[in-house]
Parts: C-alpha cells; sequence; structure tokens
C-alpha cells in the first residue's frame, strides 16, 4: 500500500475528533426519543400530543433553516467560531429544556437546541482537512459514529430514564455539547480555508450553488434517502409489534442491524475514492434500496424477515450516508463549501420531514403498500438522474 493510500496522521486525528463532535452531541438527541412522550404526558400542556410532536419535530425544523446560513458564515468567518456558536446553542437549549416546567418551554428548548445547525460547518471542515480520495472514509467515520451513537441510545434510553429522568438527559446533553467545544478546540486541528472567488458575495454564492446540476442531483439524493428512512421507521415499529415483538425489545432488532450494517458497509467506503468506483458504489447502494423498499410487504410479516430487510436498507444507506457528503464537497464551488454542504444538510432534514409526514399519511391509508410506492417511486427517480450524462460526475 502506497503511502497516499493511507490517511495521514492529522487527517485521521480530523476526522475522528470531528466524529467525536457529532456523536457527542447525538447521543443526547437520540437518547430522548424512546421516552419523551411518555414524559410529557406528565407536563402541563403534554396531553396535547400535536403539541409533544412540535416539541420532537421544530428541532429539525430550525436545522433545516439554519442549516445554510450556518454554513455560509463558515465560508466567511471560518469553520471553528462558527461551530463554537452553534454548540453554545445548542448547550443553552439542552438547559433550557431541562428547566422545562409546560410544554411550550420544552418546544422553545428544542428550538434552540436545532438553532446550533453545525452540521454543515462539521462537515465542511472535515472535508477542508482531508484529500478527495480519502474523503469518503473520513465521512463514514461520522455517519458510522451517528448510527453507533443511535443504537447505544436505543440500549441506554430506558436505564437513563430510571436514574436520571428526562430533565437530567436534557442536562447531560448540554454537559456533552460543552465538552464537545472542548474538542473542537483542544483536538481538532486548525484549517487554511480555500479563499473565495473575487467579486463572490453571500447571494452570488448561493445562486451559484443552486445553478450546479451536479449538486442538485446529490442534494435530491440527500432528500430522498432520509425521505426513505423516516417513512419506514412510520411502519417498521407497528409491523415488529405486529409481528409478536414488543416495543421494550425493538432494540434487540435495531442493534445488531446498527451494528451489522456498519460492518457490510465498510468494504465499500475505506476503498479508493475514484470517481468510476463511487459512480457505480451509488447506482449500486440505490438499488438495494429500491430492492427493500420491493421486497417490504414480502418479509413484513415475521421478525426475522424485517431484521434481514433492515439490513440490507442500512447497508446501502450508510454508504450513501458517507459518500454523498464526499460528493457534494468535490463537487462545490471554490470557496463555496459550506454553503454547498449547508444547502445539502438543509435538504437533508426536509428530506426527513417529508418522509414522516407522508410516510404517516400513506401508512395510515394504505399500510406498507403507501410506503412501497412512495419509495419506489423516488427511488426510481433517483436512478434515472444518477444515469443521466454527467450525473454524480466530480469537479475536475
Amino acid at each position: 500500500m502506497q503511502p497516499s493510500d493511507r490517511m495521514s496522521r492529522e487527517e485521521l486525528r480530523a476526522a475522528l475528533s470531528l466524529s467525536g463532535i457529532f456523536g457527542l452531541r447525538m447521543l443526547g438527541m437520540f437518547v430522548i426519543l424512546p421516552v419523551f412522550a411518555i414524559y410529557a404526558e406528565d407536563l402541563p400542556g403534554g396531553d396535547n400530543l400535536t403539541l409533544v410532536g412540535i416539541a420532537l419535530g421544530v428541532y429539525g425544523l430550525t436545522q433545516a433553516i439554519l442549516q445554510i446560513p450556518f454554513g455560509w458564515w463558515s465560508d466567511r468567518y471560518g469553520r471553528k467560531p462558527v461551530i463554537y456558536v452553534g454548540l453554545a446553542i445548542f448547550a443553552a437549549g439542552s438547559f433550557v429544556a431541562a428547566l422545562g416546567t409546560h410544554i411550550y418551554v420544552v418546544i422553545l428548548g428544542r428550538m434552540l437546541q436545532g438553532a446550533g445547525a453545525i452540521a454543515a460547518p462539521v462537515m465542511a471542515m472535515t472535508a477542508d482537512l482531508t484529500r478527495d480520495e480519502h474523503r469518503a472514509k473520513a465521512m463514514a467515520m461520522i455517519g458510522s459514529t451517528i448510527g453507533g451513537t443511535f443504537a447505544l441510545s436505543l440500549v441506554l434510553s430506558p436505564w437513563l430514564n430510571r436514574v436520571i429522568g428526562v430533565p437530567g438527559i436534557f442536562v447531560m446533553t448540554g454537559v456533552l455539547v460543552l465538552i464537545s467545544m472542548w474538542v473542537v478546540y483542544a483536538l481538532v486541528p486548525d484549517v487554511q480555508q480555500p479563499s473565495r472567488p473575487a467579486g463572490a458575495h453571500g447571494l452570488e454564492q448561493f445562486a451559484m450553488v443552486l445553478r450546479d446540476p451536479r449538486l442538485a442531483r446529490f442534494n435530491y439524493g440527500i432528500f430522498v434517502l432520509h425521505a426513505l428512512l423516516m417513512a419506514l421507521f412510520i411502519a417498521v415499529p407497528l409491523e415488529l409489534r405486529a409481528a409478536g415483538l414488543p416495543v421494550d425489545q425493538h432494540w434487540q432488532v435495531y442493534l445488531p442491524v446498527m451494528l451489522g450494517s456498519f460492518v457490510l458497509m465498510l468494504p465499500a467506503v475505506l476503498g479508493p475514492g475514484r470517481r468510476e468506483r463511487m459512480q457505480a458504489l451509488l447506482k449500486g447502494a440505490i438499488a438495494v434500496l429500491l430492492a427493500t423498499q420491493l421486497l417490504l410487504p414480502l418479509l413484513a410479516g415475521g421478525v426475522w424477515g424485517l431484521a434481514v430487510l433492515l439490513l440490507a436498507f442500512f447497508t446501502a444507506f450508510n454508504v450513501l450516508e458517507a459518500g454523498l457528503p464526499s460528493l457534494v464537497s468535490r463537487a462545490a464551488p471554490l470557496g463555496s463549501r459550506g454553503i454547498a454542504i449547508g444547502v445539502f444538510t438543509s435538504l437533508q432534514f426536509l428530506g426527513a420531514f417529508f418522509g414522516a409526514a407522508a410516510g404517516g399519511f400513506l401508512y395510515g391509508s394504505w399500510g406498507t403498500t403507501g410506503i412501497v410506492i412512495f419509495g419506489t417511486v423516488l427511488l426510481v427517480i433517483w436512478l434515472i438522474v444518477v444515469a443521466a450524462p454527467g450525473g454524480g460526475q466530480r469537479r475536475v
């Protein structure tokens, strides 16, 4: 193996430390999901399930709105300062939510948590600190950390709820985010960002990003990917329960599936990042997602069938979750990487919102058939877009 085939010490340090920031931040976010609705029943206003849903979902809405500004600010003022500000806002929101004596106070805290929209600056910084051929590996580390944190949260959530309760979990989240600020200061290398093109201003950079057909393909892809995830998880918990697995035992499916999918996706993301190989992986992963949609009605009747389907889905999902940010960072116009990734992550959160809303309606009306039709249409369009001339090619 040539030296260029391995990540440098600085690249590995950057990838691990930035993954740690995501992991510390997301642990507190994920661990709240399985227990919040039950906790909210005892809050004033918590008997209104619409408000409970808003308390959970408003985080994603403010994230989607602010990813682009945070990405642009990181291009203009530097990655680290913007990340510090975002983490501080997130921590403040966590402490507000912990002190919430009414559902509206918790909603305010969740809004502030989402306002710390650092995903775009962190991914842009990861791209700044890694070479093209190793960028997918660095993004895979971040994606694996997020997925591993999700799986760990499913196991820890009931125990933490018994020990410290939901307010304690919110406080823990704030503390973890403060630790993340120290990680940024002490462990993340400094970066010299590319200069912006002469005369380029925020709106001009934003327009340049929106006009780029390559970026549009990737933005559509991340929108579809997270719409599918949320729609699928409208159906899967209900199907697991219908198959005879109690809700408090669903983690026994999710945890091995998540761990297995990370092992299976490693050969794909750790290989050389050549354009032709990335194109083949992209199309192959989309095809696997399409197969999982079509097989859903056949495998939904049993726990083992659903586990196999989820294993295939998350293997393809993780490959795309790691590969798409890398492709966006390569195709981004010079000096506008933060804006490009900001648009990309905004579409990611909007896709999650759209998938949850559409999936709930379709599953309630037509069951798994509605989910299958929804996912199949989106994925067929994605395959057509990727197969179009120039689809997914990197900037040279």
